[in-house]
């Protein structure tokens, strides 16, 4: 005999199941500096624990967390372990966990104003509060024709600054466009430095941007893009009938933390009017320590985008990362398309911001709440606090490389990352990142820094405590 179909939604099973889940994460967060950090299954085993075709009929809840702790979690490395140490951090916080919850509870779909006024204010607003709180300036503010988003990632929100970039420089009309692509009538060239992230050279290649037309500007002893080397390039390949249309400065460089000094790189950049994009996916976080300001917003009054990613240093989970616009209409123009369908009065009137406008995807998640429950449930101060800590401990970590002779720092420490290396070379210190890795109790990655293979140390972790740098200098010690 058919069962009666299960509803989509049955609020008192949600109550229920909902309790459970709850506590099967606040116990998780008990019990993962418990585990290993980095996962040891081998590739494919977690496939080999599913069953090979669809369920027909539903499970229950307990069989689904069952599964959870004998084939997820033992696939997992740990990001929240407070001895990751490794990449950048992926923080999370229990109120940015509540504001996701609450946002897929909702279902909004945040496309338009209209589609929900609140999903597109707040963003608006929280954005203007988190400018304030970096230091940013005014030129920033939703006040004016400039203002913020909310992207998933830095590599999106340096995407749609290319493409804007591009409109801008060719302003492409709609029937340009329909007639052939831009670029190739064009000879445009973007410029980053050599220790950028990847993302720069993938969001070229997507916007259509030939890579041989991306110049790696080389950096100068201190990891920096070399400012003279970048005026000299761009106004080389303008004497050559080229387009320079696009500069992506880093503060905070991956390898090293290195902060380009965008003061400098803007002077060039204005003079060949190419839109300059600041990447502080990672750094960012520290403006909004009044000491720690200086050097991470210094040039961004010359700016044409900025961004940083919350989810890394500042207590929100992923994904979030914020970029601001000097002037949103070039946006606007590049990435707005309104058929039939999504018109409406309040956008037609021009008074309302569809973010839609601002990105590649049509549809968007509410990920303001987050960020706002965050910046509410935690405050500035205590956020503060934490990344003044988390500077402090790295600062600490590095005295006690320098106090050991076996040891040598690859590069100054940079707010909370520190790059360090072996005097025996490059392949001992190979040797010992695997040794760290696999013995479960710190996570570190490996970078280039000055040509040499770099140990990496990225304090960060939303668990992490100063006891716990302290384990892991003592497991790096002891295993060196």
């Amino acid at each position: 005999m058919p069962t009666e179909p299960l509803p989509a939604f049955d609020p008192e099973r949600f109550r229920r199941e909902g309790r459970a889940v709850v506590d099967w994460i606040a116990d998780y967060w008990q019990t993962v500096a418990d585990r290993p950090v980095q996962s040891s299954v081998d590739p494919g085993w977690v496939r080999s624990q599913l069953p090979g075709h669809p369920p027909e009929q539903p499970e229950p809840l307990a069989a689904v967390l069952a599964d959870l702790d004998r084939i997820i979690v033992p696939g997992l490395t740990h990001w929240q372990h407070p001895g990751f140490f490794a990449y950048f951090p992926a923080s999370a916080s229990g109120p940015s966990i509540l504001g996701e919850l609450l946002s897929a509870g909702m279902g909004v779909q945040g496309m338009l104003w209209a589609t929900s006024p609140a999903c597109t204010e707040l963003e608006t607003h929280v954005l203007d509060w988190l400018r304030e709180l970096l230091g940013l300036p005014d030129r920033f503010a939703s006040a004016g024709v400039g203002g913020g988003v909310i992207h998933d990632s830095a590599s999106s929100g340096l995407l749609c600054a290319v493409v804007a970039a591009r409109e801008r420089a060719l302003e492409c009309t709609a029937e340009q466009t329909a007639a052939g692509s831009p670029e190739q009538r064009q000879p445009l060239v973007a410029y980053t430095s050599a220790a950028a992230h990847s993302s720069i050279e993938k969001g070229l290649g997507i916007a259509g941007i030939d890579r041989q037309r991306l110049r790696k500007i080389e950096t100068n002893d201190r990891g920096e893009m070399d400012a003279d080397r970048l005026a000299a390039r761009m106004d080389a390949d303008a004497r050559n009938g080229m387009i320079p249309f696009f500069v992506a400065a880093t503060v905070g460089t991956t390898s090293s933390g290195a902060f380009d000094a965008v003061p400098l790189i803007a002077a060039a950049t204005q003079r060949h009017n190419a839109w300059l994009h600041v990447d502080a996916a990672w750094a960012g976080a520290a403006a909004i320590c009044p000491e720690l300001r200086g050097g991470i917003v210094a040039g961004a009054e010359a700016a044409d985008s900025w961004g940083f990613n919350p989810h890394k240093w500042l207590l929100v989970n992923f994904d979030c990362h914020t970029l601001w616009v000097a002037d949103r209409r070039p946006f606007v123009r590049a990435l707005s398309m309104k058929p039939d369908y999504l018109r409406n009065a309040a956008t037609e009137s021009g008074s309302v911001i569809d973010y839609s406008d601002w990105q590649v995807p049509l549809g968007r998640r509410f990920r303001a709440l987050k960020l706002w429950m965050t910046l509410r449930m935690i405050g500035a101060a205590a956020l503060r606090q934490r990344i003044r800590d988390h500077v402090a401990w790295a600062a600490e970590f590095a005295d006690w490389v320098r106090a050991d002779r076996r040891f040598e720092l690859l590069a100054e420490p940079s707010l909370s990352l520190v790059a360090f290396g072996l005097r025996a070379g490059d392949e001992a210190a190979e040797a010992l990142l695997d040794r760290i890795n696999r013995g479960g109790r710190v996570l570190l990655s490996p970078a280039r820094v000055g040509g040499r293979h770099a140990l990496r140390l990225a304090v960060g972790g939303t668990l992490t405590r100063r006891e716990d740098v302290e384990t892991a200098w003592r497991e790096i010690s002891r295993l060196a």
